[in-house]
């Protein structure tokens, strides 16, 4: 007996719920569909937004053989088989369209191995992921592909498959607030939706009322995946919130994902970047602060040691920004890429053992000058000239350092 989300599976186009934005008539993938010119693309989204089916639909709609690989199950074994049955079909004037589940547990090595087959249009590829490909995929075989992302469904979206799915299965909710149950519990996606649909069915309820479905679906599971691109995305609103000082917002994305299972030591690495990247010298406490959380996190673990991080949190979100340091240290390395076969100057040089090409020769020791400040000393290579990077902000302790620096360098 198949399951429900099977029997349901969409054959068509029209019968496809979700991804107008992928399926207007004038968006790329659907035109190359309408004209059977199909090319090779990641459809990359979350869990139940429709990426097998959309793959499989794109694939009926041209004309070819239809394989499929899952990169859970299958590895370079039953690669090598799809290209040989591709070049049988190639033989009869045939295109190979291969579609690969979960792409991005494929390795780098592994991934590899389709790009031949891609570059001679051997197969045309389309792979689907629920991980951000920029992540997941190496840069040649992402080079070779388009990416197209598909949202998770909207209600009046989930409402069309609930329907659906509640007329196959002989059965009627005839309270909103039942179904705006339903529909809340499936997060946007439409496989979860079904299953649960599927749920009340087994269950053979006497009643569907909010009562019985909220214990059928007792509470709902957090939404978030330690490896996944929520986890990226909800750790980013934390980043932005600390960035943006909004203390609150840091707090409820910490939460967030705390409640979900996310290692706290995630959290205060990222707090670590920010105190350098955000706040750096405008308060060079928040990263000694960010530090101590951590440490305390270590020795006394997870309820005492979050509050520790969340203090840290707040505090950083509170501090004073800046990101002169990280646009200093950027702008140096671009520099330094661009200039690397420059020599490092005489003066600055020491000098090689048994041998003095005059290397050292006219350094100043800042110690021994006033003010510990050798006035006039260079320290770029001849060729470039003295440069500037860092340029303080008017926040926090870097009003200071602007003074000081203005100082400095008009000394030299």
């Amino acid at each position: 007996m198949k399951p429900l989300a099977e029997n349901l599976r969409p054959q068509i186009l029209d019968d496809f719920f979700g991804q107008s934005h992928l399926l207007s008539d004038s968006h790329p993938l659907k035109q190359a569909i309408d004209r059977q010119q199909l090319h090779s693309m990641i459809l990359w989204g979350p869990s139940g937004t429709g990426k097998t089916t959309l793959a499989r639909i794109i694939a009926s709609q041209v004309d070819g053989h239809f394989a499929q690989m899952s990169a859970v199950l299958d590895g370079v074994k039953e690669l090598r088989a799809v290209v040989e049955n591709a070049k049988k079909f190639q033989n009869i004037g045939q295109k190979t369209i291969l579609f690969v589940d979960e792409i991005h547990r494929f390795n780098k090595a592994q991934q590899d191995g389709f790009l031949p087959h891609i570059e001679s249009g051997l197969i045309t590829l389309i792979g689907a992921t629920t991980e951000n490909p920029s992540f997941e995929l190496n840069r040649a075989l992402l080079s070779r592909l388009s990416v197209y992302v598909l949202n998770p469904l909207s209600a009046q979206e989930l409402s069309q498959i609930l329907d659906r799915a509640l007329a196959h299965e002989q059965l009627e909710i005839n309270d909103k607030e039942v179904s705006a149950q339903i529909i809340n519990a499936s997060s946007g996606d439409a496989r979860r939706l079904i299953n649960i649909v599927e749920q009340i069915a087994l269950a053979k309820l006497s009643v569907l009322d909010a009562q019985s479905i909220g214990q059928l679906l007792q509470d709902k599971i957090s939404v978030f995946d330690k490896g996944g691109d929520i986890f990226y995305q909800q750790l980013s609103a934390f980043h932005k919130s600390v960035r943006g000082s909004s203390p609150d917002g840091a707090l409820y994305w910490m939460a967030r994902m705390l409640v979900g299972g996310c290692d706290p030591k995630t959290i205060a690495r990222r707090l670590l970047a920010i105190a350098s990247e955000d706040i750096g010298n405008a308060d060079p406490r928040a990263l000694e602060i960010t530090l101590n959380a951590w440490d305390v996190y270590e020795r006394v673990g997870d309820k005492e040691g979050n509050r520790a991080i969340a203090q840290a949190a707040t505090y950083c979100a509170v501090a004073p920004k800046s990101n002169a340091v990280y646009k200093a240290f950027n702008q140096a390395m671009d520099m330094a890429k661009a200039t690397g076969d420059l020599a490092v100057p005489k003066h600055l040089c020491n000098a090689t053992a048994g041998l003095n090409n005059g290397e050292g020769e006219g350094y100043r020791y800042a110690h021994d000058e006033t003010d510990a400040v050798a006035t006039g000393q260079t320290y770029f290579p001849e060729a470039l000239g003295e440069q500037v990077y860092y340029v303080p902000s008017d926040r926090g302790l870097e009003i200071k350092i602007n003074e000081k620096l203005k100082q400095l360098r008009n000394q030299l």
